[in-house]
């Protein structure tokens, strides 16, 4: 899988600080959204919990696939991370461009 990158370390502990800013915006977002305050669709009830389960797998065989290759743990964690982390930059994105429910 290559050499030990002592650098990775500190990426990985980077796109978890953007994955969980992401996710806590997400949050915020979708309760917002429940209580009438941010305009979202109404399949997103449902969305939120179908997609955990999705990046959890994803996640678990990206790790996986990496570990039985040989990699190193920090290319392991980046494997995991990364499903998690795409899900929760799209999830941020699209509804950050939804905004405040109007009134009228």
């Amino acid at each position: 899988m290559g050499k030990f990158d002592p650098f990775s370390y500190w990426s990985n502990a980077l796109e978890m600080t953007y994955m969980m800013s992401e996710a806590q915006a997400v949050i915020s977002m979708r309760l917002m959204g429940m209580a009438g305050i941010w305009s979202v669709t109404p399949a997103e009830d449902s969305r939120m919990v179908s997609e955990k389960t999705q990046a959890m797998n994803r996640a678990g065989a990206e790790a996986a696939r990496v570990m039985i290759a040989g990699g190193t743990p920090d290319r392991v964690m980046a494997a995991a991370i990364k499903p998690i982390r795409q899900k929760t930059r799209a999830n941020a994105k699209r509804l950050g461009k939804r905004g405040l429910k109007k009134k009228g």
